[in-house]
């Protein structure tokens, strides 16, 4: 048993910092109480420190080592795997306990994490995620020929790479839908729109057809589980919440009336500003398609405004990143800033813990410091309320890295 004293305490749900102690038994919190801690508990004083949930981050993509998609598809998978091991260990050290990946990871990494292998975050996966033929994540550059090419066009075969499936017709998607979820996915993503890494699709284009993307919903809430889409422009954006697409990935484009559809209907949004910014600073030095940064330009000077939609209209909006390639995955922190001129303080640290919780359907479990709730806790030097500064510095302003009740790190007991 662990009790944490002296602490301030954001519990992920109220703007007010509560002097409470936080018992940890096991795996989780076993209470949050003012009453004096069990003598016979390991204490950990928190010195006055902020005590809060673990960070989550819900938009990852672990096996994306190369920023270049059509580059990307051709590496070795135990190379990917190795590569997956260190962006989860970093990620941990800034602090996130727990990410969802939407599009790659797989069980095998999630078991790995699990049986202690790896240093990582807890995992919300939802293996390959789903794109027509052409679409956002059919990575074969358009002028290039591709050894599937031929076959595909002759037999009408899906194909699969590290990322996605490229499925046609409404008995593909089902089949692949429930594939995923048989091999353990808690969720389903799939391509609703054009993107922006890919080169042949059209950033304003949408993809799947009504019958498909219906067939997607319906699986999955056959199965109890959500669905979320990649989605830049409002139409399809539109077309999204309609057909009852529980989540939406990006955003970028929503106007008002859309972002007050969403809210009716009660549609997540999961905007994710880090990937735009990293890619106008170093896209082009690191070898991002010229089809790529010309699609760039169309959105870059509009997502941060796009967000003030969401606000007004009350949007239930998450905290994501999609930082794709190893050298921009440092820059995972900086999305917290990115955030500061539309939404408060307490209003991203919502988004990265109890919003995101609700958004992965595991509220009770992480992003809040109640009782029963995983021991998934940092203590913060700094109050992130009024700065969240501490934690944009990558962890360095975050002594104390619990997730599941064991120390990744904890420097104020002198352990690493």
């Amino acid at each position: 048993m662990i009790v944490f004293t002296n602490a301030k305490v954001f519990d992920g749900v109220s703007d007010a910092l509560e002097r409470v102690n936080v018992t940890v038994t096991g795996e989780r919190i076993s209470a949050v109480s003012a009453a004096p801690p069990d003598p016979g508990a390991e204490a950990i004083d928190c010195g006055g420190r902020v005590l809060m949930p673990g960070l989550i981050d819900a938009h990852v993509h672990v096996y994306a080592y190369d920023l270049n998609v059509t580059r990307a598809q051709h590496l070795p998978m135990t190379m990917i795997a190795h590569h997956a091991a260190n962006m989860l260990r970093d990620c941990l050290d800034r602090g996130f306990t727990t990410v969802r990946d939407t599009a790659g990871a797989d069980f095998g990494l999630s078991l790995a994490i699990q049986l202690g292998l790896i240093q990582a975050p807890r995992l919300y996966f939802c293996g390959r995620a789903l794109s027509q033929t052409g679409g956002h994540l059919d990575m074969r550059h358009q002028h290039h020929h591709h050894h599937h090419d031929d076959e595909v066009v002759m037999c009408g075969c899906s194909f699969a790479n590290p990322l996605g499936w490229v499925v046609d017709g409404v008995d593909a998607v089902r089949k692949a839908t429930r594939e995923e979820l048989r091999r353990g996915a808690s969720f389903i993503k799939f391509t609703g729109s054009g993107g922006i890494s890919t080169t042949s699709d059209p950033l304003e284009g949408t993809q799947f057809s009504d019958e498909e993307v219906r067939a997607i919903v319906e699986e999955v809430e056959n199965h109890q589980v959500y669905c979320t889409a990649h989605i830049h422009p409002d139409r399809a954006l539109k077309r999204a919440v309609r057909l009852g697409v529980h989540c939406i990935e990006h955003g970028t484009l929503i106007e008002p009336d859309t972002a007050a559809m969403a809210a009716e209907a009660g549609t997540s949004i999961v905007p994710t500003l880090a990937v735009m910014a990293a890619l106008v600073e170093h896209g082009r030095e690191l070898g991002y398609p010229d089809e790529s940064l010309a699609k760039l330009d169309m959105v870059k000077d509009e997502a941060v405004d796009r967000l003030r939609h969401m606000k007004s209209a009350g949007v239930r909006v998450g905290f994501g990143t999609d930082l794709i390639g190893a050298p921009l995955q440092k820059m995972q922190c900086t999305e917290f800033g990115l955030r500061k001129p539309v939404f408060s303080n307490f209003e991203i640290l919502r988004q990265v813990t109890g919003m995101n919780a609700e958004i992965l359907d595991a509220s009770g479990d992480i992003g809040e410091i109640t009782e029963g709730a995983y021991a998934d806790i940092l203590v913060v030097d700094g109050n992130p309320l009024e700065d969240l500064k501490v934690l944009e510095s990558d962890g360095a302003d975050i002594p104390v890295v619990m997730k599941g009740g064991e120390f990744h790190r904890n420097w104020l007991g002198g352990e690493l």
